[in-house]
């Protein structure tokens, strides 16, 4: 008789069991051209382990899932919740990253929708729709576009999208582990072991975690600082990102690519067409990792809070300053990039925390039991990771002073420069 599940192999978690309902969504095309999007974009030019892709992240956060989920089974906790939004959380663990552009986060920065946005076009895939038709769960769709957004009702949504999920958990491990580096070491047993259902005031089930796993998850805040610093704000990730972005948005404003197939291509097939095109010397020079250089580097805890933060938010605004930097040093447009990445998320001042004695208190609540505040913690280790650079494609001389006037006005002052 054949099983109804596969084992899977993987280098991290050992054997991941696959059952039947999750094997249809594995072997579904949209979650199959995850096998073609690395997990970490152009990180593999820095770190040439980089190479794991979506598809073993999403297998991953899947395993993750089925065992947390197993645990709040074992202790009762989900006696309470509906079958089908257990179904749904472990499908949407798999599909979480199903709308993700090639090259990770980059099109995003570069004024693209969001991956979570793009989800739901990718939800719409006919073989996905027959299998959620045959799970026999109402709106199987919708609710998980609303669990990978985070505007879903369940409460499991949390292990799904929230300040610790488990994608983030999964992530941090699995890329720190592929880097080769061992900054992002998270204490995962210890944190998936506390995770919990906790009743608020309101009488809303939710996620949250129990007081013994706190230590676990300030391990996950310094875990996160360490590989944003050292890996995925790596001053030639960050530089190799910035020269895609800028390649792209040149492409796209050419109207030589669809954005609509950009977002259901993968890395290679992105950058073949790419090279393809008449006037794409920086896809040539990405291929060939020939890469612009820092002629300005500064950690965002050096300037005035709120520095430069139209940088990230507002690429159009953010291309006309390179090209008026790029004017002022007499070099072709495109030859001086800004890059200021976007203020990661870090934990959210509403996670609640099961005390001991039973009641629950917010975890970043000021002074008393948590008096740092691990929201504060993070906001400092944050400006620590995060730099202001100017990349060049040749040797240019540019004042510190020219560009710290420009970073330091408000979006609306620097457009009227302009």
């Amino acid at each position: 008789m054949p099983s109804n599940f596969e084992i899977v192999r993987d280098p991290l978690w050992n054997n991941i069991r696959i059952d039947a309902e999750a094997l249809k969504v594995l072997d579904s095309e949209p979650l199959q051209r995850l096998r073609y999007i690395r997990q970490l974009g152009h990180a593999f030019l820095v770190y040439p382990g980089a190479t794991h892709t979506r598809f073993e992240h999403a297998l991953g956060t899947y395993h993750l899932t089925r065992r947390t989920l197993g645990l709040l089974r074992d202790r009762g906790e989900l006696e309470g919740v509906d079958p089908e939004e257990i179904t749904l959380i472990r499908m949407a663990a798999l599909l979480h990253d199903v709308g993700h552009y090639p090259f990770s986060h980059a099109l995003e920065e570069a004024g693209l929708p969001s991956h979570e946005v793009l989800a739901a076009t990718h939800l719409c895939h006919e073989e996905l729709g027959t299998i959620f038709r045959d799970s026999g769960i109402t709106s199987a769709e919708s609710r998980i576009k609303d669990l990978i957004t985070g505007d879903s009702q369940s409460p499991l949504q949390g292990l799904v999208s929230g300040s610790l999920d488990l994608d983030k958990i999964e992530y941090l491990t699995r890329d720190a582990r592929m880097c080769g580096v061992p900054y992002g070491t998270v204490d995962v047993d210890r944190l998936v072991q506390s995770l919990t259902l906790i009743t608020l005031d309101t009488g809303q089930l939710t996620i949250g975690v129990h007081e013994k796993g706190v230590s676990a998850l300030e391990s996950l805040l310094f875990a996160r600082y360490q590989m944003y610093r050292n890996v995925y704000w790596h001053h030639a990730v960050r530089c190799a990102t910035a020269m895609f972005k800028r390649l792209m948005r040149e492409v796209l404003a050419r109207g030589e690519l669809d954005p609509e197939w950009i977002a259901g291509s993968t890395d290679e097939a992105l950058m073949e067409t790419l090279e393809r095109l008449p006037n794409a010397n920086l896809a040539r020079r990405l291929r060939k990792r020939r890469l612009y250089k820092r002629v300005f580097d500064i950690p965002a805890g050096e300037l005035p809070v709120g520095t430069g933060d139209w940088i990230a938010a507002d690429p159009d605004l953010t291309e006309q300053v390179e090209n008026w930097l790029a004017g002022e040093c007499r070099v072709e447009p495109g030859h001086i990039l800004l890059d200021f990445p976007q203020k990661a998320a870090l934990l959210a001042a509403d996670l609640p925390v099961q005390l001991r004695s039973g009641d629950v208190e917010p975890l970043n609540r000021g002074g008393g039991r948590w008096p740092l505040g691990i929201q504060q913690v993070g906001e400092q280790l944050h400006s620590n990771a995060r730099h202001l650079r100017v990349f060049a494609a040749e040797q240019v001389s540019l004042e510190k002073k020219t560009v710290l006037e420009l970073v330091e006005l408000k979006a609306e002052d620097v457009k009227k420069l302009f």
